[in-house]
């Protein structure tokens, strides 16, 4: 099937008002993205932000009339500069396949690599993680994730109890235990992340050693080994009950986090814990710290 896209300049005020339209005018998705560089990295939790000039797009049937919906928005006394707006054709694609075809092996450090599950694995001594990462975040491909998969390989995790807090794909909390961790706990709000970590887990042989909860059902214990690639946001706002995981001389790896950030993280959890020096891979970090005996 063959799509329309009408895409309309917004300023910030009328950009949410412009989407509701479009919505209303039989829109099938509407999009907002940045029309000027201006990016938002972490909007405060629970509110929308919009860019000061967004692009806004609604998606529509290839038979649509576009006349009628165009006048509409003219009509609507928002735009005082004039309606700006331009008209696509969008061909049918298989974005899941194509999705598919981009997703590649990637080698994190000297031993691990994160191998779609749909392609051969490139070397076979290697801990070979086969991950599909479903509707979860975490594919390995981002430098927040890669980094902590880089800090992994290098760790000596064996006989170690490992907590995922924001587990998404499981990613994390499974090549721990193909790392030689005994046991991991992944924690995510989105049911659906845990439905792929436990598929991921099946997929890698390692279900038997990998719990998951809601934070509803988290249970109580301390981990040697802690790891949260969520958002500074959170990291700093949840800093008492991650750090409540941490065994006394434990590890916390947190990423998430943009350079900017470091400090105001880091402070979170200064005082029971001791920093290595930040890793910082295209303006992402990546922070290990030691929980003081």
């Amino acid at each position: 099937m063959a799509w329309l896209q009408l895409t309309v300049s917004a300023a910030e005020p009328i950009a949410p008002q412009v989407g509701d339209l479009l919505t209303d005018l039989g829109a099938e998705a509407v999009t907002y993205r940045d029309a000027e560089d201006n990016p938002i990295f972490e909007p405060p939790i629970g509110q929308s932000v919009y860019w000061q000039q967004s692009l806004v797009t609604g998606l529509f049937s290839a038979d649509t009339d576009m006349q009628p919906i165009v006048q509409a928005l003219s009509q609507s006394g928002w735009f005082s500069d004039g309606l700006q707006y331009k008209t696509d054709q969008l061909e049918d694609k298989d974005w899941e396949r194509a999705w598919m075809d981009n997703f590649h092996p990637i080698q994190c450090g000297q031993r691990l690599w994160i191998c779609p599950s749909w392609c051969p694995v490139p070397d076979a001594n290697a801990v070979n993680l086969l991950l599909d990462p479903g509707l979860a975040f975490g594919t390995g491909t981002h430098p927040t994730t890669f980094q902590c998969l880089q800090w992994l390989d290098g760790a000596d995790l064996k006989g170690k109890t490992v907590v995922d807090f924001g587990c998404g794909s499981g990613i994390l909390a499974i090549a721990a235990l193909l790392l030689g961790a005994e046991r991991a706990i992944g924690i995510d709000i989105d049911q659906q992340a845990l439905i792929a970590s436990k598929d991921n887990a099946e997929r890698n042989g390692v279900a038997d050693r990998l719990e998951l909860y809601l934070p509803s059902q988290q249970p109580q214990l301390q981990a040697d080994l802690v790891l949260a690639n969520i958002l500074a946001g959170p990291l700093q706002e949840l800093a008492a009950v991650i750090s409540g995981y941490v065994a006394a001389g434990g590890d916390l790896v947190m990423s998430g986090i943009l350079d900017r950030q470091i400090d105001s993280v880091s402070a979170a959890y200064a005082e029971q814990f001791s920093f290595s020096a930040p890793r910082v891979q295209e303006q992402w970090a990546m922070l290990h710290a030691q929980r003081k005996q």
